[in-house]
């Protein structure tokens, strides 16, 4: 391409007009409650993950069961990858249906430290698919599980050698039920033996018998899924466990709790390396806690946790066995004047996302959603206000608790928009590239738009021209939010599918599935 030519294709970019928003739809629910119907809490949702082809999601709740579902509308695979490859816009959305369900963990208790060991699942990643089988790991405070799930054949027995006259042309053995039909029991016995009613040892009758029982046919008439355990991952964690982020490589995997981040092979249960460390000698000189960890989506020496104090460090595994020092600091200086009592628990991180091209993090603190560059750790590239409105209830959040809710947060598969929930069952969607500035609240239920929210995000930094539209009377539209909130009902777990414009949240107990 010639200069002309450039120029020419940034002329006509400039003047091609923003994509318009998106505009999401009701596409499924599981486990919708009745009106008036109670929430037990073991059937609250509380982890959420799609695996990377998008076909298979998993649920875990309170109660340590692991569901999970299938998608039903891809038996033209073959036809639909053809459309994604020429840029065809696919009508249908993505459809999924229940598929099976265990239970992963059971509760237990700590007779050393005298502590219950609640069996919630806390987090859920899907592993490498290998043979036709699922494998994925759950986790909930102290034990991590490695699963695998796979259908099987259940073999039956069709035909029986029971008669002389099936037999009579095969050359095979012949019962001598149709002679003596009193001489064989319905179980296999034969009458002419005796039974020992203490020992149950079955006595042979003089001679042997007559003849044999074989099958003669089996066939595999039903196809069951099966859930097994192929591992435990015990004994490692004094704290309890936030994280578990597998590698690239497909053969290790991470462990974080509030103090700690252990790396494992997914071959080796026993053992684990210890490669982040921030206790100090003496505990009353902690100053923050790791709050989330995850890997890098490309590099498999390279990942990031952040902290209870608004920070993110990146380490990369080949500098050192134990990971003292970080190779890249993010965190955002605090405003001159700004500190309070509630700056150290807002600003805590309850979740960060890598984009897919690992080129961007997503952090969610307690007010806002943070996009950052992995090359730039002077501020994030854009900060989105989820919260804000609540600044001046912050006493009340912290009297009943509210303020210590750990939303999560995540990224479209393009890396265009970024979601995370809110209260009154809400979820927030920001566009975060040049020309996609929409900023939509949704809510969980089969109206989505029933109860929009005029909430604009402003960002803190510039992303390529990255602009905002600040709607009138939005301040005024979100206090009046902020004073019309439930905040008993709460939107704390989501996943954006890896390929496609769909959304599945957790309100409660049900799964709700959006799609734009």
């Amino acid at each position: 391409m010639n200069g002309k030519e450039a120029e020419d294709a940034m002329s006509s970019t400039a003047l091609s007009p923003p994509p318009p928003p998106l505009e999401w739809k009701f596409s499924q629910v599981f486990g919708e409650r009745t009106a008036g119907e109670e929430v037990q809490e073991v059937d609250i949702i509380s982890a959420i993950e799609f695996d990377k082809s998008g076909d298979h999601l998993a649920t875990g709740d309170r109660g340590g069961r692991v569901v999970l579902f299938e998608r039903t509308d891809v038996r033209d695979h073959a036809r639909r990858r053809e459309l994604e490859m020429l840029d065809n816009p696919i009508s249908r959305h993505p459809e999924f249906r229940y598929k099976t369900e265990f239970q992963s963990h059971e509760p237990e208790f700590d007779y050393l430290k005298s502590l219950e060991i609640e069996e919630k699942i806390n987090k859920i990643r899907w592993c490498q698919t290998t043979n036709g089988g699922l494998f994925l790991l759950s986790t909930n405070d102290k034990t991590i599980k490695y699963w695998r799930v796979q259908e099987k054949k259940v073999k039956r027995i069709s035909e029986m050698n029971l008669s002389s006259a099936q037999d009579a042309g095969d050359g095979s053995f012949a019962s001598s039920s149709a002679s003596n039909p009193a001489a064989y029991l319905p179980n296999g016995g034969c009458s002419g033996g005796a039974y020992s009613s203490f020992s149950n040892d079955f006595t042979f009758p003089p001679g042997g018998f007559p003849s044999l029982r074989l099958p003669k046919v089996v066939t595999s008439q039903e196809t069951s899924i099966v859930a097994r355990c192929r591992r435990i991952f015990a004994h490692a964690h004094d704290y309890h466990i936030n994280s578990i982020s597998t590698n690239s490589d497909g053969e290790t995997f991470i462990s974080a709790d509030d103090l700690r981040i252990n790396l494992w092979n997914l071959d080796i249960s026993n053992q684990s390396f210890n490669i982040v460390d921030v206790k100090p000698a003496n505990m009353e000189d902690l100053t923050e806690v790791i709050t989330s960890a995850e890997f890098h989506p490309v590099h498999c020496n390279t990942l990031a946790y952040s902290s209870s104090r608004g920070s993110i460090r990146l380490i990369d595994l080949r500098q050192s066995a134990l990971c003292d020092n970080h190779s890249q600091l993010f965190h955002e200086p605090e405003t001159p004047g700004s500190k309070s009592f509630f700056t150290e628990i807002i600003a805590s991180i309850s979740d960060i996302k890598f984009a897919k091209d690992g080129r961007h993090i997503l952090s969610r603190d307690y007010m806002t959603l943070k996009l950052w560059d992995v090359s730039m750790n002077s501020g994030p590239v854009a900060t989105f206000q989820v919260h804000e409105y609540l600044r001046p209830k912050l006493c009340d959040l912290y009297e009943n608790d509210s303020i210590f809710d750990k939303f999560e947060c995540c990224l479209s598969g393009d890396g265009s928009r970024v979601a995370t929930g809110s209260y009154s069952n809400l979820f927030r969607v920001f566009g975060c590239v040049p020309g996609i500035t929409e900023a939509t609240t949704l809510e969980a239920s089969k109206n989505p738009t029933r109860r929009q929210v005029q909430n604009p995000a402003r960002p803190a930094r510039s992303l390529g021209g990255l602009t905002r539209v600040v709607r009138r009377g939005a301040e005024n539209a979100g206090l009046d939010a902020a004073n019309n909130f439930d905040f008993t009902t709460k939107l704390l777990h989501l996943a954006w599918h890896p390929t496609e414009n769909s959304i599945a949240c957790a309100a409660a107990n049900s799964l709700y599935m959006y799609y734009a």
